[in-house]
């Protein structure tokens, strides 16, 4: 037996994913049955949208190899529809109180995005901002967000927290974008508290 037969064989008894698929995948802090059952899932989401080449009603955001492209197209297109100059724009983050389930259709410019969880703290639905979690509830589930391309002049900065997106809850090297989300408390709270979304938990 070779050793990369061996280390294939170790990795399936241990239930972790094998070093050589891990090169070509994406980030993952996932058991191999966990991972496999994700990939399936990304492929099926693909695959859907694939049909039609139109955009979804709610994308998946984590569903991506690299979210990164899909966020900076929105700005594109946005910037190509508008005429305005890419490099003054940004993208604004609208949480809404729905589910997936309660979107028909895409919306005209951006993209509902869902498949978010946040950590550190919980989304109030009911005021529309950032609220310290509940005991025993590391990562609860972002409810839909409107993610659409702005004017760097028109961003609102008060009560404003600047929340970094991670692919894993490994953070550093997995770091996708940062959502402005709406806080009543100093930002500089959820900062200590290392607040973040994350697109794989």
């Amino acid at each position: 037996m070779t050793g990369e037969m061996e280390n294939l064989q170790n990795a399936i008894f241990l239930d972790t994913v094998p070093d050589n698929w891990t090169k070509r995948a994406y980030p993952s802090m996932s058991s191999l049955a966990l991972w496999f059952t994700d990939l399936l899932v990304r492929i099926k989401e693909l695959e859907h949208w694939s049909n039609d080449f139109a955009l979804p009603a709610v994308v998946w955001l984590a569903g991506f190899f690299n979210p990164q492209s899909f966020l900076t197209a929105i700005m594109q297109a946005t910037a190509r529809r508008n005429q305005w100059p890419l490099d003054r724009m940004c993208l604004q983050c609208d949480v809404t109180k729905k589910h997936r389930e309660d979107f028909s259709s895409a919306p005209r410019e951006g993209a509902y995005v869902h498949g978010l969880y946040m950590e550190g703290a919980r989304w109030d639905t009911q005021t529309g901002m950032i609220v310290d979690a509940r005991l025993k509830e590391l990562t609860p589930a972002m409810p839909v967000m409107f993610i659409r391309a702005i004017l760097v002049d028109k961003q609102e900065s008060r009560n404003i927290y600047q929340c970094p997106v991670y692919k894993t809850r490994q953070r550093g090297p997995t770091y996708v974008w940062t959502f402005n989300l709406k806080t009543k408390e100093p930002p500089s709270k959820w900062t200590l508290a290392g607040v973040a979304l994350l697109l794989q938990i």
